[in-house]
């Protein structure tokens, strides 16, 4: 399908690109979790309030099956997501290109309409297996499309599928016959009270489009919380190196770039 079999080095002003659009294809296609990021919770909530102090890479179970959320987020929601901070935790020795432009959208809000659906996980095939009532997970699809047309420009994104197989895979289609294929690996859940909710989920993500594709790995940490007709969130994404990068034997497993919203769900 490629031209070389041999694997090769992007040249730098073309990782440049890549990682720009990477990291911000991540911050809108991730599904949007919200909380209150007390870290009295345990250590997901505690590695929140650690920020920016993210120094490795958490151990995490296997992502297995849709992520249920509780059922007071289901529902048809306005979604305003805010970039109230970011970090480089490896400078000034390594600040990956593009990062100190993303300092331009800091307090700039992005709204777009999201929802979370009730579903019966054993009609959907997932694992594991559920049986009783319906459960309330994302609205992949609708929300990964609404996010990204929210950021990039309704020109800028063609669709998004979900693989109707495993619901934690999906794929972006862009302009120019480029795409995004995004799938959670990992995810760990934290249930402190009724009224909040706090997970991790990590990404492998390829981005396709031109000689070679492109591997990137992100990680998104969000905690919410119910507070009456609305729910708030706190949300980082990390972003990693890819093994592509000649800067990776530097920062293997340690987040080169962090990103930290304020979200709001308003009905």
């Amino acid at each position: 399908m490629y031209r070389s079999r041999k694997p090769r080095r992007l040249p730098r002003s073309r990782l440049t690109l890549l990682r720009r659009r990477l990291v911000w294809l991540t911050l809108l296609l991730t599904v949007w979790l919200l909380c209150s990021g007390q870290a009295q919770a345990g250590p997901i909530a505690d590695r929140l309030a650690a920020f920016p102090q993210w120094d490795s890479k958490p151990s995490l179970p296997a992502a297995q099956g849709d992520l249920v959320y509780p059922d007071w987020l289901r529902g048809d929601w306005q979604l305003t997501s805010t970039l109230v901070d970011l970090a480089a935790p490896l400078a000034p020795d390594l600040v990956t290109p593009g990062f100190e432009g993303n300092r331009d959208q800091l307090g700039v809000p992005v709204v777009c309409p999201v929802r979370f659906v009730a579903v019966n996980l054993r009609s959907q095939r997932l694992i594991p297996a559920v049986t009783g009532p319906p459960q309330t997970v994302a609205d992949r699809a609708f929300n990964g499309l609404s996010l990204a047309r929210a950021y990039l420009g309704a020109a800028a994104v063609k669709a998004v599928k979900v693989d109707p197989q495993n619901p934690n895979r999906q794929v972006t289609l862009l302009s120019d016959s480029r795409q995004l294929e995004s799938t959670v690996t990992a995810r760990a859940l934290e249930a402190p009270d009724p009224g909040q909710f706090i997970t991790v989920e990590r990404f492998q993500q390829v981005f396709r489009g031109g000689a070679i594709p492109y591997f990137n790995e992100v990680e998104t940490t969000t905690a919410y919380r119910r507070g009456g007709d609305r729910i708030t969130a706190d949300q980082v994404t990390a972003v990693y190196l890819s093994p592509q990068d000649p800067d990776f034997p530097k920062a293997p497993n340690q987040p080169v770039a962090l990103y930290r919203y304020r979200l709001e769900l308003t009905t």
